[in-house]
């Protein structure tokens, strides 16, 4: 058994369902190159799984990505963290990703998490953050589907859920 602290979060002031989600431009990578793209883009083809997760290397993000390509979702997915086009590139090979077209916006500096109102500050980091665990289903329109955001640290989706919500589409 994993030895770790669980840790109440804050309440978030993210995006519920029936509104519209903000949009963003970031660098989207996959598993060749990275370019500027907007999330309106994305769902312009159709819906989107837009799932924010810890820092690469973390193990909630190892975790997390381990059960979405298990379950090889019918709907676009990607992703968001404060990592790095490179450090994504190395995850989208190690954990499979672009054999199932999942792609990882880079967001450095967080502001995408702070536009959802899910950003967390890291113990003992001073003025590092990063996104809380969250994931948003999101119609063409940005309409938000389906919401989910981390209560706890760590805490995870309910995947079978997130299923249901992309089911019912």
């Amino acid at each position: 058994m994993v030895d770790f602290d669980v840790s109440r979060l804050p309440e978030a002031d993210h995006p519920a369902v029936g509104e519209t989600a903000p949009d963003f431009t970031r660098p989207l990578v996959n598993g060749e190159f990275w370019e500027d793209a907007a999330l309106s883009d994305l769902t312009d083809d159709g819906p989107v799984l837009l799932v924010f997760h810890p820092m690469d290397g973390a193990f909630p993000t190892t975790y997390m990505w381990q059960a979405f390509v298990e379950r090889d979702l019918d709907v676009q997915v990607v992703g968001v963290s404060i990592s790095t086009p490179y450090e994504h590139a190395t995850t989208i090979e190690e954990r499979g990703l672009d054999e199932l077209g999942y792609r990882l916006f880079s967001d450095p500096q967080n502001e995408v998490a702070e536009t959802y109102g899910i950003s967390h500050d890291l113990d003992g980091m001073a003025g590092v953050s990063e996104p809380r665990p969250s994931v948003f289903l999101l119609e063409p329109d940005r309409t938000v589907a389906y919401a989910w955001t981390a209560a706890e640290w760590p805490d995870f989706p309910e995947y079978d859920a997130i299923e249901a919500a992309i089911a019912d589409l």
